[in-house]
């Protein structure tokens, strides 16, 4: 394998220690034989894109500006790409041929929209992007659909506004996704109890509030039966109990993604647990939450998520040994993200080459989730494709702390 640095090697002082980090990566691998056998077996090209923060890590002499310490904002894509790094050298392993260029979206020598507009996507079969903005992602989406090249936003969970763009999948499920979801959810596993919905006053929650509204218009199955309820900000134990019924379970829906609020639904209900039995269902931001807080002990809290990883998998195993061994800390989720992005989408490119586009969808090489990645049509009656999304979710169970199950 030939990787060529424009960077200097970057050293995590601490719990992680990366290695191979760079502004742009040309990494050569040979081609297995399973994709000798497809028709089209030309090289493949693969361009990614990722906050590195490189020229803000380094001073111009390439010295680490921040001494021992690692400063948050730079670890998602950092961490990303170590996983992209690991996929890489799965891929090498497999004797692929595949050429990749890496680009730091932090960079201080050229903008974003001037790597893409560079001729860095000449040729690229596959662009991959670890998006934190809005800005961002209509920026490298409307390269893709200029240059016609599938665009896997890895990370943003919004469409942006984008339209018309069928070279846009976007893997982190939006919030309307989740919804929908959740409304299913609630069909198949509670449809006779009684369901509450409790939010708060915000714009945001108005839009909550509006998809659970346009669901329960087109729902296929029978319409569930919800109350819902909007809470002060300084809701108490009484409000929530005046809602509840102390001879059946309760299903209370958090309609807000304010974590404060999150909190403070969960506590009441578990301070109210020894006269009403409930389950709470959460949000998809309720991920990132700890909820092993005392104040929430004994309250069931169900999530829905797109990425679940089992630590029992035989690859999840190998990955935080290697992250032990290596860096003496354990992966985050960005690093399986990275690893499973690149390496799912790299052998549908090697397998599909130009025909990718046609093919995004397919359920082959499985890493760690089951996508289910389906064409979304905003207007119906027009029946214009405008991107592709990942529909397939993942329920979280959670007591005090733990994962208790997985639907």
């Amino acid at each position: 394998m030939k990787i060529n640095f424009r960077y200097s090697l970057f050293s995590l002082v601490g719990c992680l220690v990366l290695s191979s980090v760079m502004a742009q990566v040309d990494t050569t691998h040979r081609i297995p034989d399973t994709a000798r056998q497809h028709p089209d077996t030309s090289r493949r090209k693969l361009v990614l894109y990722a906050p590195l923060y490189l020229d803000s890590a380094f001073d111009a002499s390439g010295n680490y500006r921040y001494d021992k310490n690692f400063p948050k904002f730079i670890n998602p894509g950092l961490e990303f790409y170590e996983g992209v790094q690991m996929a890489l050298d799965t891929l090498q392993s497999e004797h692929v041929t595949l050429d990749v260029q890496v680009f730091d979206t932090r960079s201080s020598a050229r903008s974003l929209q001037q790597m893409l507009d560079s001729t860095s996507l000449q040729d690229a079969g596959l662009i991959i992007g670890l998006v934190d903005n809005a800005r961002e992602l209509r920026q490298m989406a409307a390269a893709a659909a200029k240059n016609n090249i599938p665009f896997i936003d890895a990370n943003y969970p919004n469409d942006a506004g984008i339209t018309n763009n069928p070279n846009l999948v976007i893997l982190n499920s939006t919030l309307r996704t989740h919804c929908e979801g959740i409304y299913r959810y609630l069909q198949r596993n509670y449809p006779l109890k009684q369901l509450v919905y409790f939010r708060r006053r915000g714009a945001q929650e108005d839009r909550l509030r509006s998809y659970f509204a346009d669901i329960d218009k087109t729902t296929a199955g029978v319409p569930l039966k919800i109350k819902y309820v909007t809470l002060d900000d300084n809701f108490d134990a009484a409000a929530l109990a005046s809602n509840l019924d102390s001879s059946q379970q309760t299903v209370c829906i958090a309609g807000s993604l304010e974590e404060g609020f999150g909190y403070r639904l969960c506590a009441l209900l578990a301070q109210l647990g020894k006269s009403y039995r409930t389950t709470l269902i959460g949000m998809p931001t309720w991920d990132n939450y700890d909820w092993a807080k005392p104040e929430c002990a004994g309250e069931e809290i169900i999530y829905s998520t797109p990425f679940y990883i089992n630590l029992s998998d035989t690859l999840v195993k190998v990955i935080t040994q290697s992250f032990k061994t290596r860096f003496y800390s354990r992966p985050s989720d960005m690093v399986f993200r990275g690893y499973e992005c690149t390496y799912r989408f790299a052998k549908l490119l090697l397998l599909r080459g130009s025909a990718l586009s046609g093919s995004i969808g397919e359920r082959k090489f499985k890493v760690f989730n089951d996508f289910e990645i389906l064409p979304v049509f905003l207007n119906r009656k027009t029946m214009t494709l405008d991107y592709f999304e990942n529909k397939k979710l993942y329920f979280i169970h959670r007591l005090d702390g733990n994962i208790t199950g997985v639907d």
